[in-house]
């Protein structure tokens, strides 16, 4: 088992999300929601034992996972939404593509060395809810922001190489 050194948590402000295959990370987004899942509790009871029952796993439910980002002429959300219905492609009968609407994501978390500490790999997402544009008031002072919502069948942590703690000299109080 390898040592363990770090005793500080990872924050949670900073990480990156791609898709799996490619390089290059999708841009500015500022929120995903947490992974979870939950595994239904199935009782049952021996015939011979009225006053206890047992309990065994059951149907594991992955929970939708929200990503949100601001606005831009990035269009990458809004093409994966619209993979998955298009109101251009409804009127020709083509609703979904079903040879692209699933893409497999990477959530990558970085500890402030710049450093991948943590890796999930969420498989087969696809999006569930989009949100283009949200509620824009004149009087308001922040920023715009699209929303998805992706339906997904799991999700694994993956190995990612103990991180070379950094070090520096700090040349002024020499």
């Amino acid at each position: 088992m390898p040592e363990i050194t770090r005793r500080d948590p990872f924050k949670n402000f900073r990480f990156r999300v791609k898709f799996s295959g490619s390089t290059e990370y999708i841009a500015g987004i500022s929120k995903v929601s947490g992974l979870k899942r939950s595994t239904e509790v199935i009782k049952h009871r021996d015939g011979g034992d009225p006053g206890s029952s047992r309990k065994l796993p059951g149907r594991t439910e992955y929970e939708p996972i929200s990503l949100e980002r601001g606005c831009t002429s990035d269009t990458v959300f809004e093409e994966w939404a619209n993979r998955v219905w298009s109101l251009r492609n409804s009127a020709g009968g083509l609703e979904t593509s079903l040879k692209d609407f699933r893409r497999d994501l990477i959530i990558d978390v970085f500890d402030e060395g710049g450093q991948v500490v943590l890796s999930y790999s969420v498989h087969d997402c696809w999006v569930s809810e989009y949100q283009g544009l949200p509620d824009l008031d004149a009087n308001a002072n922040g920023v715009a922001f699209e929303h998805i919502k992706l339906e997904h069948h799991g999700w694994v942590r993956e190995r990612t190489n103990p991180p070379q703690l950094p070090q520096f000299s700090d040349t002024a109080s020499g």
